[in-house]
């Protein structure tokens, strides 16, 4: 936290503001590293000498830091803002905040001008190349509910940032040849300080054959399976080979630091394995690690934010079908709930129904959900993407796999973009209201072309 101030303001201010920012802070459990009145006059940053200051003590913190909030009690100097950011060399997420003044407060010994100080401070900070993120409101009360909401959102921007940065991305296997539609630059990527690790799908059902059903990390798997979701029908031999493909998978992911992964999951697997992965692929995304099916990487990474935003699993859809003639409602295909385990029945016509367990199917549980996509454009080089959020309803429908109704406003306009733009036909989503603290984590601060859906 670092506190803006102008000494010829009135001290009480400066003092009751600090108070009251880490306050909010604690409410919203995050911790502050901030300068105390013993290090500078209140706290708050105002001299050169009061920004190297902050930003040694920001620098000997650096590892703790996810955030810099810079909170305006008054007009602030400006300068010394911005110095401190770059002297300390954080290269994280920034969120400049204004104290509101009152009214019936504005003589001389209460009134802020926080107001016209946070322009000031965003030029600065502008003109110095350093990123930033801005309250939804112009001025807010620190003790407000909205303070409250916007520090939750910035937290989030904040975790996805810290994630994204040297995430590392599993390749497991090679792109189905039918689906050119998820090919996507690893370069572009790697600019963006996220790497793609790749294995060939012939090493990891090597090291499958290799280990025996009474394998001891099998034996654990089988029984994580079992475990995780109803298997009523679904033959041993194919849990099994789940449990083997589960443990080298993790293994592997393990040796590499895999963040997210992304499988080829049709079809060599249920023709020279006899196992359909989706139960396994489920089980990891519900454990916090993302996993796309297809190969897909750059959904691996749309679920790896929206994992970080949420801090709850995430999943990868499909845009699938129109639900009646509603304008604004779709079926997403595959977080459900009652889930079981099934054979694959559209796979099964090209593998054998033998060797298309695996499956998971269900409802996908009502309530807000947000949805997020990112491509590679590499005509462009540029990474592109969009972010939005709405609901998942209980509708009532007759059909197989993982499904539900989504009601999406403006879904039209939302489907044509898609599709003129190139999108693939893959969506990421996660529980809860979190499209802003992505798109902001990927428009701001990686710099990627993002569209934010409007949500009403």
């Amino acid at each position: 936290m670092l506190v803006g101030n102008r000494g010829f303001f009135p001290d009480a201010l400066c003092r009751e503001g600090r108070e009251a920012v880490l306050a909010a802070l604690k409410r919203a459990g995050i911790a502050a590293v901030a300068l105390s009145p013993r290090d500078t006059k209140h706290g708050g940053v105002e001299t050169p000498a009061d920004a190297r200051k902050c930003a040694d003590l920001f620098r000997h913190h650096a590892a703790a830091i996810d955030g810099i909030l810079i909170t305006l009690l008054n007009f602030g100097d400006e300068r010394a803002a911005a110095d401190a950011v770059r002297w300390s060399g954080l290269q994280v997420p920034v969120l400049v905040h204004a104290f509101p003044d009152s009214p019936d407060r504005m003589g001389v010994d209460r009134r802020r001008d926080s107001f016209c100080g946070k322009i000031s401070v965003c030029n600065n900070l502008r003109q110095y190349g350093i990123r930033y993120s801005l309250t939804g409101a112009h001025t807010l009360d620190p003790a407000s509910p909205e303070f409250d909401a916007e520090l939750q959102a910035f937290a989030a921007v904040c975790r996805v940032m810290r994630g994204l940065r040297g995430a590392r991305i599993g390749a497991i296997g090679a792109r189905p040849g039918a689906f050119k539609t998820v090919r996507c630059s690893e370069k572009l990527l790697e600019a963006s300080g996220i790497s793609v690790e790749t294995v060939d799908l012939s090493d990891i059902l090597g090291r499958c054959e290799r280990l025996g059903d009474r394998d001891p990390a099998v034996r654990r798997k089988l029984r994580d399976i079992e475990a995780y979701v109803p298997a009523g029908g679904v033959p041993a031999r194919a849990r099994r080979r789940m449990a083997r493909l589960a443990a080298v998978v993790e293994a592997w992911m393990e040796s590499e630091g895999v963040t997210a992964a992304a499988v080829q999951c049709w079809t060599a697997l249920e023709e020279y394995f006899g196992v359909e992965p989706c139960t396994v692929m489920s089980m990891w995304s519900q454990r916090l690690l993302p996993c796309a099916c297809e190969v897909d990487a750059a959904g691996a990474v749309a679920m790896l934010s929206l994992r970080l935003a949420s801090g709850r699993q995430s999943a990868l859809l499909d845009w699938n079908n129109n639900f009646g003639d509603d304008p604004e409602a779709c079926l997403p295909a595959g977080l459900l709930e009652s889930p079981r385990m099934r054979c694959q029945e559209i796979i099964a016509g090209t593998v054998g129904r033998d060797n298309a367990f695996g499956t998971v199917e269900g409802r996908i549980r009502p309530g807000p959900f947000t949805f997020g996509r990112l491509t590679t454009d590499d005509l462009a080089g540029r990474i592109r993407g969009y972010a939005g959020e709405r609901h998942f309803e209980a509708a009532s429908l007759k059909t197989f796999g993982g499904y539900g109704v989504a009601r999406i406003p403006a879904l039209p306009s939302l489907l044509h973009y898609i599709c003129r733009e190139g999108f693939e036909h893959h969506v990421a989503v996660t529980p809860g209201r979190v499209a802003r603290a992505v798109a902001e984590a990927w428009a701001v601060y990686l710099g990627w072309d993002v569209q934010l859906h409007p949500s009403a």
